[in-house]
């Protein structure tokens, strides 16, 4: 019997060991659960160490909520710590590029086309409620792996509008941040990874002075009036994070459906 490799990832003790409890009982589905992005990212490290990926990744939606108006960003495979939270939807992301195999399934409170339309762009290939049926979960966790997209009905609709919308909204960005010129777009890279002025300045090699004067050029050239907005819209039009060095703790939890 070919058997799925399931890993829930749900901060909330008691949904997550009850999912992954109910989820074990399937003859051909074997579970872990990560009770945090960063637990799930080392939990994610160690079984490719050991040969032994998983299938599909089951990621609430709320995990780490980020600010509205703020689009998820990648999450480098492994990373992760103590003091590194990540977000439901950069883990979805992190986990879309450095593993394109495994499938990841959103599992939302309530319906929100936005963010299942973020969740698609991130590289999920379904969105479920909560609330489901266990039977729903598995036909989706089985279908996901044939390659298909699952989403509820009801969200069709809203989701295709948002999408058509973000299509427009990337478009525009990415003209605007193609009107920088290299250094800039570096500096850019540097403020979507959060680093300071200080921090910019000795990663560039750069005087702060001069750092600063980049970086209100970059605001300027992008139309906007903080790093947040600039950040935002770098995000929109695809641009990564500099690379920072990664953190290396994280707790990772049990194999057989109880949190650590």
């Amino acid at each position: 019997m070919v058997r799925i490799r399931v890993l829930v990832v749900d901060d909330h003790r008691i949904f997550a060991e009850s999912l992954a409890a109910a989820l074990t009982a399937e003859p051909d589905v074997d579970v872990a659960a990560a009770g945090s992005g960063p637990a799930a990212l080392r939990c994610l490290e160690r079984a490719t160490a050991e040969g032994r990926g998983y299938d599909v990744v089951l990621v609430d939606a709320e995990l780490g909520a980020l600010a509205p108006g703020v689009r998820p960003a990648p999450v480098p495979v492994p990373n992760g710590g103590e003091n590194a939270p990540v977000d439901g939807l950069s883990l979805v992301a992190g986990v879309h590029i450095a593993r394109p195999a495994v499938r990841t399934v959103v599992l939302a409170e309530r319906d929100d086309p936005h963010r299942a339309a973020l969740a698609l762009q991130a590289g999920a290939s379904g969105w479920v409620a909560k609330d489901c049926s266990l039977q729903r979960l598995l036909a989706v966790v089985r279908g996901v792996l044939r390659g298909e997209t699952h989403l509820p009905p009801a969200l069709l609709t809203g989701v295709l509008k948002e999408l058509t919308a973000a299509r427009k909204h990337r478009t525009e960005s990415e003209r605007l941040v193609e009107s920088l010129t290299p250094r800039e777009r570096e500096v850019l890279r540097c403020m979507v990874a959060g680093l300071g002025r200080k921090a910019v300045a000795e990663r560039l090699f750069l005087s702060p002075h001069t750092v600063r004067t980049h970086m209100q050029n970059v605001l300027g050239k992008l139309g906007v009036h903080s790093t947040l907005a600039a950040v935002a819209l770098a995000r929109r039009a695809g641009v990564g994070p500099a690379e920072t060095a990664p953190a290396l703790t994280g707790d990772v939890v049990e194999r057989s459906g109880q949190l650590a």
